[in-house]
Order: C-alpha cells, then sequence, then structure tokens
C-alpha cells in the first residue's frame, strides 16, 4: 500500500462562494461571467429556507416576491455560463437571520421543504447534464458531497495567496473562496442589522480591489493545472545551502510524470534573489533552479520538468517528442499552446524571469516576448533555449511569449477575430496556407453555434458566424480550424450585445463613502416644469457604423425631441441628450422607457426601463421604491440638494445622507438607528413618519436640513461635525428627543 507521501491525491476543487441572496439580481449575470472569465469553475452558495419559505407551503423560487429568490433563474444561469454548482441546502446559513431556518420548522416542515428542492434541482444536477456538481451536508442525494477537507480563505486576507498556494501543493479536497465580493443583505435579514453590508475584494459597481489579484492567480493557475493535481506526489527537498532556507522562505515540491512545481514563498520583510535547490523529478537527484527573485509576501507556483506533450498543459502539443520538455522557470506556468509551427506559453510573472525548453532541434525563430522581437540564447550542445520572460504589467501579472519551433508544411489562421455580437450573424475571416488544405478545413464551433462558410479567395473562406440570442454578455468562446482532423488555429473571442444604453444622470444608492449601487431600473431625478436635460451613453459593439432610431416613452412624461435618430461608430461610444417634462398633474416617481432600434431590417434592438423622478424647484418630494433589489421599498426625502433614504426594516434604519453635487455621504456603510424588527411608514409631502413599538419617529427635509423627532429618546447616531469633499455636516441635538443635521457647501 503507497505511503501517504507516494499516494496520488484524489480530486481538487477551488470555488467561490457566492451567495446570490446577498447582490442584486441585476448584478448576478455580471458577475459570474467575471468569475469565469478569470478561470473560476465552481460556485458554491447556501439557500437560505426561510429566505424562500414564504409561508407553510408556499415558496418562491422564481422571484415573485423579490429579485433575490430567483434561484431557479440563478441556476439557470451558471448552466448557461457551463459552471459547476456547489449546493449547502440545510442551515446553518452564517450571518442570515435565525441561521436560515423558519421559526417553529420541525421536523415535518424540514422534510417538506427539501422535497421542494429535490423537485426543483434534482433536474439540473451533474447526473442529469445540469450545473449541480456537489451538494454539502445531508439532506439531497442529486449529487457527492465536495471533496474533502473543506479549506475556507478569504480573498480579503493578506497571506490568501500563500495560504492557497500551501492548500493546492499540500493537500486534497477543495478551496473555497470567501469575501470576494461586496455582500449587501436584504433589509431585515442580516442576524446582526448595524453591519447589512459585508466588504468584498470586489465592489458594488465592480472596481475591483488590489485584494482580488491573490484570486485571479490561482484561477489562472487552475484552470490547466487542476486536471494534473490528482497525479502528483510531495517530494523530499534536498537540503538547502547553508543548512536552512532564508528567514521566512517556505518550499513544497509535487511531482508527477507529466510535470512538477515548486511552490515557494516568501513570508519575509526582505526580497529573497538567489537559487533553489530542488529534487530532479526524474532521478530525485539535487538540481537547481537559478536566479530566482521572490518579493516580500509573494508566492510562485514554479515548473519544473514540464512535459511539452498532450499529457501534460499542452493538448495539442502533438509534434513533440517525449524528452522535449520545460526544463524549469522562475515565473508561473499558466498555459501551453502549439499552432502553426509557434510554441505559445502564458506566464504569471510579477518580476521578469526565463524559461529554458529542453528540445529536439533549434527553433527556427523569431522570439516574441509580449509582442515584441526579442533574442533568445541556444545551446547547441545541449540542445536547451533560454527564453527571458518580461515582468506581466496587469494585476495578475500574464505575460505571453512564443517561438517558432518549426516551418509548417500547412497553416491556417485566424484574422482579427476579437468579438462576436449575440444575436447577430458575424463574419469571421480565416485564411490558410494552400487552397487544398483550405478545402480540406472546417470550423469547430461551440454548442448552439452555427456558421456558413464563404469563400473569397481559394487560400480564404469568411465564415457567417451565428451567436445565440442566450449567450451571455461578457462571456468568451472558443473557435478552432481544424484540416484533417487536427487543430491549426485557434481564436478566443468574448461574446458581447450590440447595443447597450447607460443613464449618465442615474441616482445611486450609498453604503458609507465608498461604495454605490444603482438602482435597477434607474431612477433620474428632473424639475417637472422646465424640464431636464437627460444624458444617456450608447456603446455601439458592433464592427460597423451603425444608425439607431431612439424613441422615449411614459405616461405623465413629455420628452423632447420624443424621437431620434443616431449615428454612432464602430465599437464606439457616444453621448445624447434629450429634455424630460412633467405633464400637468403628474408627481412622484413615474415609469418611463427607451427603445433603441438599428435603422437595418434585422438590426439590434434594445428597451431600457427607467423611472423619473418628478421635483418641483424649492420643494421636498417623499417617494418610495426597492433600491437594492432587496425585495422591500427604501424611503426617500429628496430636495434639489439631499436625498435621505431610509429602510422600512431593520427598524426604520438611515442608509443614506447624500449632498448630490458632490455626490457625498456622510453616512457609515451600516447606516444610523439600526433595529431589529420592522417599521410602518407613512409619508407627506415633505416628511416621513416612523411607528415603531411604543415609539414615533417624524423626519422633515428642508432644502439642505433633516429634522429628526422623536416621541422617546433617539438612540445614539456616532455622528459629528465633519467635512466630506466641498461639504459640510453639522450636527445638532438640542434635546434628547431631537436631532438636525445640516448640509452646507463650502468648508467651514
Amino acid at each position: 500500500m503507497p505511503s501517504p507521501a507516494t499516494a496520488p491525491r484524489p480530486e481538487f476543487v477551488q470555488a467561490v462562494e457566492f451567495p446570490y441572496y446577498l447582490y442584486p439580481r441585476a448584478h448576478w449575470e455580471r458577475e459570474l461571467v467575471w468569475l469565469k472569465n478569470i478561470g473560476i469553475r465552481t460556485i458554491e452558495f447556501s439557500i437560505p429556507w426561510n429566505w424562500h419559505q414564504l409561508d407553510s407551503g408556499d415558496f418562491d423560487f422564481t422571484g415573485r416576491t423579490s429579485p433575490r429568490r430567483d434561484l431557479e433563474g440563478f441556476v439557470h444561469i451558471l448552466k448557461r455560463l457551463e459552471l459547476h454548482a456547489w449546493v449547502r441546502p440545510l442551515p446553518p446559513v452564517p450571518g442570515w437571520l435565525n441561521d436560515g431556518v423558519p421559526r417553529g420548522a420541525g421536523a415535518e416542515a424540514r422534510r417538506v421543504w427539501l422535497r421542494r428542492l429535490d423537485a426543483l434541482l434534482g433536474p439540473q444536477a451533474a447526473s442529469h447534464g445540469g450545473p449541480i456538481l456537489y451538494v454539502e451536508g445531508r439532506g439531497l442525494t442529486i449529487a457527492p458531497e465536495p471533496p474533502a477537507p473543506i479549506v475556507r480563505l478569504s480573498a480579503l486576507d493578506s497571506g490568501a495567496l500563500a495560504r492557497s498556494r500551501e492548500t493546492i501543493a499540500t493537500g486534497a479536497g477543495s478551496l473555497l473562496w470567501v469575501g470576494v465580493e461586496d455582500q449587501l443583505y436584504p433589509p431585515g435579514w442580516s442576524a446582526d442589522p448595524t453591519v447589512p453590508l459585508l466588504k468584498g475584494a470586489v465592489r458594488l459597481s465592480g472596481d475591483e480591489q488590489p485584494a482580488v489579484a491573490a484570486l485571479r492567480r490561482d484561477a489562472a493557475l487552475l484552470r490547466n493545472w487542476t486536471p494534473l493535481l490528482a497525479t502528483v506526489t510531495r517530494a523530499a527537498l534536498p537540503k538547502p545551502p547553508g543548512g536552512k532556507l532564508p528567514h521566512g522562505l517556505s518550499m513544497i515540491e509535487v511531482t508527477s510524470p507529466a510535470a512538477s512545481a515548486v511552490s515557494v514563498t516568501n513570508r519575509g520583510a526582505q526580497p529573497f534573489q538567489g537559487d533553489l535547490r530542488v529534487a530532479a523529478p526524474a532521478n530525485r537527484h539535487a538540481t537547481t533552479i537559478p536566479g530566482v527573485t521572490v518579493p516580500p509576501g509573494e508566492s510562485l507556483w514554479l515548473p519544473l520538468d514540464v512535459s511539452i506533450r498532450p499529457d501534460a498543459l499542452c493538448h495539442a502539443c502533438t509534434n513533440f517528442a517525449g524528452a522535449e520538455h520545460i526544463i524549469y522557470a522562475t515565473a508561473e506556468l499558466l498555459d501551453i499552446e502549439f499552432e502553426n509551427g509557434i510554441l505559445a506559453m502564458e506566464f504569471a510573472a510579477p518580476q521578469e524571469g526565463e524559461v529554458v525548453l529542453q528540445l529536439a532541434r533549434k527553433p527556427v525563430g523569431p522570439y516574441l516576448a509580449k509582442g515584441r522581437l526579442t533574442e533568445f540564447d541556444w545551446d547547441d550542445k545541449a540542445l536547451r533555449a533560454r527564453l527571458k520572460i518580461p515582468a506581466g504589467e496587469d494585476l495578475d501579472h500574464h505575460v505571453r511569449v512564443g517561438i517558432a519551433i518549426e516551418e509548417p508544411d500547412t497553416s491556417a489562421f485566424f484574422d482579427e477575430a476579437h468579438r462576436l455580437i449575440i444575436g447577430q450573424t458575424n463574419p469571421v475571416a480565416t485564411e490558410y496556407s494552400s487552397p487544398e488544405v483550405a478545402a480540406r478545413s472546417r470550423l469547430r464551433l461551440p454548442p448552439g453555434f452555427t456558421a456558413t462558410p464563404v469563400p473569397t479567395s481559394p487560400n480564404q473562406i469568411e465564415y457567417d458566424v451565428n451567436v445565440p440570442a442566450t449567450a451571455l454578455h461578457g462571456d468568451w468562446a472558443d473557435l478552432a480550424i481544424e484540416a484533417d482532423g487536427m487543430p491549426m488555429g485557434r481564436a478566443h473571442v468574448q461574446l458581447l450585445r450590440p447595443v447597450s444604453i447607460r443613464p449618465m444622470d442615474a441616482m445611486n444608492l450609498h453604503f458609507g463613502s465608498h461604495t454605490e449601487l444603482t438602482p435597477d431600473p434607474p431612477i433620474i431625478p428632473i424639475d417637472p416644469k422646465t424640464g431636464t436635460d437627460v444624458e444617456i451613453s450608447i456603446r455601439n459593439n458592433a464592427p460597423r457604423i451603425e444608425t439607431y432610431r431612439l424613441a422615449a416613452s411614459g405616461d405623465g412624461l413629455e420628452f423632447f425631441p420624443a424621437k431620434s435618430e443616431i449615428v454612432v461608430g464602430a465599437v464606439a461610444e457616444r453621448r445624447f441628450s434629450f429634455r424630460v417634462f412633467g405633464r400637468e398633474g403628474a408627481s412622484g416617481l413615474l415609469d418611463g422607457h427607451l427603445h433603441l432600434a438599428a435603422s437595418e431590417a434585422g438590426g439590434a434592438t434594445l428597451d431600457l426601463p427607467m423611472r423619473i423622478l418628478l421635483l418641483p424647484r424649492g420643494q421636498t418630494v417623499a417617494w418610495s421604491a426597492d433600491l437594492d433589489g432587496g425585495g422591500s421599498r427604501e424611503w426617500v426625502l429628496e430636495s434639489q440638494k439631499v436625498r435621505a433614504v431610509f429602510s422600512s426594516q431593520d427598524g426604520g434604519r438611515w442608509i443614506e445622507l447624500c449632498w448630490k453635487d458632490g455626490n457625498v455621504n456622510f453616512l457609515p456603510e451600516a447606516g444610523v438607528f439600526a433595529a431589529t424588527g420592522p417599521v410602518n411608514i407613512r409619508a407627506s409631502r415633505d416628511s416621513l413618519e416612523f411607528r415603531g413599538k411604543n415609539w414615533k419617529r417624524t423626519v422633515r427635509l428642508t432644502d439642505d436640513a433633516l429634522t429628526i423627532e422623536q416621541t422617546t429618546p433617539l438612540p445614539s447616531d456616532g455622528l459629528k461635525n465633519g467635512v466630506r469633499g466641498d461639504v459640510s455636516l453639522g450636527v445638532a441635538h438640542p434635546s434628547a428627543q431631537r436631532a438636525l443635521y445640516t448640509l452646507t457647501p463650502g468648508r467651514k
């Protein structure tokens, strides 16, 4: 029986926690597409029982009561993106009200819950072609448990990269990333209402923080290394020079017949620069990786003795002998490709490095690094090529290098294939080394895509590629040219909507000073009498100039012009303004609509619902809407200068106090006055009345001053006089039951 040190490891899984109920429904597709694009393939989520069970026997899995309850739609998005699901169907749900259990629920209610989940999710199990690959915990038998042990790692952990590499190199099981994105509790559902927003490495706006780099690095690495991890074993490292490694430096080596690697981490305060003594995978003798640089806090997964054959990282490398391999590299090797005689390698290189290849013949050249021609060293006796790797400049340090190994007898290329437009026919040009190769070629497409070949010359074929309308914006597709069953050219192309519209004047809901959320549909305040210019941005993603017809409509609203023709350049953005008025007698929040249609028959169309807030000059308006997609309305007092937002849950929590001209919020992320339970709210022209148990609170906004009065002493607000940007906040408490908040432009 093999020892633990030599036994192959079981399957390894990397997943990201994505609690769908903590994100607005409109963000699901965007964020899941992003996770897929960086290399994540498995999504983990709990299913809060008390969130979906509205009453005994009454469940919402489709979003009829809240968009965030659309579990059925969420699973369908995972399926369309070909992502795997890792499901936790039973409590506890950490941080969730009552751990996710309906109050008073017993054993029979639990059985009913699981039967409903089984009926909903059973057909979506991987065994039936669905996305659900794992089920954690007892209850459902539609899929196996995720591989154990499960290591949970916060994306905000400063040592996340080092800890993740230790998990990858030393243990089987699952690596689960948590805290990846900002999480926003639906009002009333947080176990602690004073913490409604959990910060992540990615903001609600989609902006990435530096902490996300560790996840990006791991996702890129494991995209191709994961299948090899089940075959590796731990190797005993030779004694380092001097008998021990420098302070803070640690190393782990894993080996397999196809590919080996050394994981090196520097937890010290000083950079490490020097040689690493490792065990040669072929004979376990001591050998050296020279010239390695590891900055403080950095981890590197350095390839060692990686075969350039289909059994390792390069599935198309059929032209290489068994002895040809990558001897080592001083940057992380992510991918290898070979086509048309060119060996291309992708690295994560936080700093400059090198890769050394053992080959059977001298490459014909040239060598390109980061798109630039450069020199490479060749050793005629040892048949080794030494290639420099420039440092990567983006967040995940990606850099691509390529060297011509041989002059191919036949070749095929894509000509400028970078994007495909969803729901339309896209011309994709291909070129071949001879008419004979062109005649024997074919285009391989993802499922659901179709293509019609149109020869344009003996050596060229233009394909009309149809992208299904169900494809998701921002996703990527792989196209491939084959001839005689051999891959000859590949293109990795992004899928984009034909056109998009973005209102530039829509309000944002603020959480603290840095996090913003645009409500869906967007809300735009206007002066109903004099009208307000509303600016929109139209993005044409098609590779041709488009003429669009724009029509605006809405009950109680007038638009000037109501219809327009707008020309937008190829792959370009143009801004356009129209004026909106309120009709006599109209008031409050009104529904509007923009319809955009390309002038050509069969061209792109787009419908954008929006809301127009009629806000008369010099007045305050009280209005309500579900601003965060949580299923309950927020209540708003708004003047020309100030907006104050309150929840009907969490004790009437005060969410935002915003100076609109500067887009500045003076409240903390958790807001003010948070407490347990809902309140009743009644609106009048310039005030809101909150009623809780044994208390009444009246909030009035006049121009730039907000007054709060309560029948009982007000809870502590924690607010102080201060300045943000060019706006001053004044806070006064004339009595225990009254508070005054004044916003003044200009510093005091």
